[in-house]
């Protein structure tokens, strides 16, 4: 389906053939082994390394992530499982890697352990592509694009080129772009990565991650190393994702369209500062973006005054979850510093738009802040 448009993608990836009196997607597989006779040439064997659920969403994904090529895509039980997968199986003792140091706030603790198995660890911002200072011998080069919390967008074409060129594999975080925002695999990366959690599957209730290559034998790795950790997705949650990923283009569509509305109306307030969303025409990254990026996502970030009012803002929202995560249909926020774990001022706030009329929530917002900073 390589010349269909995202909506038709969305909603007939990974199908498989029709069958007479056969349900459209098949029902979940639960299984630990299946029935084997003589030598196991089959595709199923046993539950922890195959399951009929994960292949049917495992093409899906792959059919967003490189429509008509030939990918193969890893599911996993969380998105930090799909991370890791990449980052642990690459890396070797006396080895070096390249991490964002302003990503996804558990990527301290995977520069932890990498250290403690005797990888060197470089890390620099997204902003303004500073990791290409630190490309040299390195092994793998990890982008997250645009940056969480902080929205930053780095040139995956020009840092895929110097660490190619370098002799480094590059993973791309595509979590908050989604491959329907940005598709890595076409920008160069010999990873795509994300938490399904967030906007993939969109509705808050499951835990799921993947990790998708051109190249069979970077696949082959990844696939590896889930057996061997065990860090499997349940048939039950891949099930969902699977019926989940038919409306991704609706709830994108709708909720990048809101978010770029919310960030004009913010670029009002005299009482907001530190305004980022990538779609915005006037943010620094709207340059990169819009060459790179066909949606720009649903987090908007902006600081106010200080803790205080960052909290009677969240406590005054009538619309909006106070949750940390994002890519929900049903919108959040957070005061992100009360984690400790990202450099962001203490009045600085997350803000991941649903799917809610845009009208509504944008009221809501307004009256919060009014009722906030009055």
């Amino acid at each position: 389906m390589s010349t269909t448009g995202d909506g038709t993608r969305a909603v007939r990836a990974g199908l498989p053939a029709p069958q007479q009196y056969e349900p459209t997607l098949p029902g979940p597989v639960f299984a630990a082994h299946f029935h084997l006779s003589g030598e196991p040439a089959g595709p199923y064997t046993y539950g922890r390394e195959t399951n009929p659920t994960w292949t049917h969403l495992e093409r899906a994904i792959g059919e967003l992530e490189a429509p008509g090529e030939r990918v193969e895509t890893t599911v996993f039980a969380s998105g930090m499982a799909a991370v890791s997968a990449v980052l642990l199986s690459r890396a070797r003792t006396g080895d070096t890697v390249v991490l964002p140091d302003d990503g996804y706030q558990a990527l301290p603790l995977v520069r932890e352990q990498l250290e403690a198995y005797g990888v060197g660890v470089r890390t620099a911002p997204t902003g303004g592509d500073a990791q290409l200072r630190a490309l040299k011998g390195a092994k793998l080069l990890w982008l997250e694009t645009p940056s969480n919390p902080g929205l930053d967008v780095c040139d995956v074409r020009r840092l895929v080129a110097a660490a190619h060129e370098a002799g480094a594999l590059v993973a791309v975080d595509n979590t908050l772009a989604t491959p329907l925002g940005q598709r890595p695999l076409e920008l160069g990366a010999d990873f795509s990565v994300a938490s399904d959690t967030k906007g993939m599957t969109g509705h808050g209730d499951i835990l799921l991650g993947h990790v998708t290559c051109k190249d069979p034998a970077l696949s082959a790795g990844v696939r590896r190393w889930r057996k061997v950790v065990g860090a499997i997705p349940g048939p039950m949650e891949s099930w969902l994702a699977h019926r989940s990923l038919s409306t991704v283009q609706l709830r994108v569509d709708r909720q990048c369209a809101t978010a770029l509305t919310l960030a004009e109306f913010l670029a009002r307030r005299a009482d907001v500062t530190g305004l980022r969303y990538p779609g915005l025409p006037g943010d620094p990254s709207h340059a990169i973006a819009v060459r790179q990026m066909r949606r720009f996502g649903s987090l908007v970030s902006f600081t106010l005054a200080d803790k205080d009012t960052a909290e009677r803002f969240l406590a005054r929202l009538r619309l909006v979850d106070d949750a940390t995560s994002f890519g929900s249909v049903r919108s959040s926020a957070e005061r992100r510093a009360r984690w400790g774990g990202d450099a962001v001022p203490e009045g600085f706030i997350r803000f991941s738009v649903g799917a809610e009329d845009p009208d509504d929530l944008l009221a809501d917002v307004e009256n919060a802040l009014d009722e906030a900073v009055g």
